[in-house]
């Protein structure tokens, strides 16, 4: 979870855990944990990690730009709400999962909870050297898209004043990313000497476990779309405008975060949702007396909250399919976390304000 939450403060890591189901969800289940606890690593970690964005360029990023303010402004206050945040979901993971390992029967998904028979664990062969080359191809592919997301030449120009004296990426976006994982899963192919037919099966038959989250994502964007197209997101936007004007400092800081949520449901995507409200939250922060990197806050750990358990998510759909987990039992065991999310992240924006 760890992991995760550093890769969504860093650069938002969230549509790219849709990898990582067909891995854990099987761990846990041989860990004697149940299908939720191996989706809700994924979740809660990348999750909170995203809430309390430091320098994701996708969330933080975006608004700092569309505000006019740096994008490490306001980074004091979003690092000590991943320290209050992060910590508490690997809390909430790991007291769920120990009641599911103590008795089964507390599993919220009890038909799908039963772990590896026993001694299964014990008859695993070790690694082999072509296996753990493998290995060491997977992550450095994953440590490069995060070295490439990352806008280190903004972070260290606002931090020192000068330009970041290792090399970087001219551009670096999904295009890249996905060009990245395909000349890795190639060099996986001839590593595991799986040969040109062999690869080029695995490769199609790993994109066949992911069709049903392909079309839950379509379903999820069009909803989207529909929004958009019908003007329901301007009539919503402009009623949030109003909602927010003319309020107290504190209160505004907190309204800040309230408001983006019903925002963040109808526009799933974290770049579009900071296109949208900055322009208008921004000026209205001014006029405030609140900091824009305070709205800048409010907005990205909206954002996150939302994307944490709304439909409309590809990733939260899409994930749960490749988990096998109903959307109803991921709500009932997520709701009591996200009710604690909702009163930290207000209590920081109105500490924010305060300072």
């Amino acid at each position: 979870m760890g992991i995760f939450a550093l890769g969504g403060t860093s650069y938002g890591m969230w549509e790219e855990t849709l990898g990582f189901f067909a891995l854990l969800v099987p761990l846990a289940l041989a860990l004697n944990y149940d299908r939720l606890v191996g989706a809700s690593i994924i979740f809660l970690g990348a999750g909170t990690g995203v809430i309390a964005s430091t320098v994701n360029p996708f969330a933080t990023g975006v608004a700092s730009d569309a505000a006019g303010i740096g994008i490490t402004d306001g980074i004091g206050l979003r690092i000590a709400m991943g320290l209050v945040l992060v910590p508490s979901a690997m809390a909430y993971v790991l007291w769920y999962g120990s009641r599911v390992r103590r008795d089964p029967s507390k599993s919220l998904v009890p038909a799908e909870s039963s772990g590896a028979p026993a001694g299964q664990m014990e008859d695993v062969p070790r690694l082999t050297g072509n296996q753990q080359i493998v290995l060491v191809v997977f992550f450095v592919a994953f440590l490069t898209m995060i070295y490439g997301f990352i806008p280190w030449n903004d972070i260290w120009d606002t931090m020192f004043d000068a330009s970041f004296p290792f090399p970087t990426f001219g551009s670096f976006y999904f295009p890249e990313a996905s060009i990245l994982f395909l000349v890795a899963a190639v060099i996986v192919g001839i590593v595991a000497r799986l040969g040109e037919q062999g690869t080029v099966e695995t490769i199609l038959a790993g994109a066949a476990d992911f069709l049903p989250a392909a079309l839950v994502v379509v379903v999820a964007r069009a909803v989207t779309v529909v929004m958009k197209n019908t003007y329901i997101t301007d009539t919503i936007l402009h009623w949030m405008e109003d909602a927010v004007s003319g309020v107290p400092t504190g209160r505004f800081a907190v309204l800040t975060f309230i408001v983006n949520i019903p925002i963040a449901f109808l526009v799933p995507s974290s770049s579009g949702h900071a296109a949208l409200v900055m322009p208008i939250l921004a000026p209205l922060a001014d006029f405030a007396d609140v900091p824009r990197a305070l709205a800048v806050t409010g907005y990205q750990s909206a954002s996150g909250f939302v994307n944490l358990i709304t439909p409309t998510s590809a990733v939260v759909m899409g994930g749960l399919t490749l988990a096998k987990v109903g959307y109803d039992r991921y709500v009932r065991f997520v709701l009591p976390f996200l009710v604690y999310v909702f009163l930290v992240s207000c209590a920081f924006m109105a500490i924010g304000a305060a300072i």
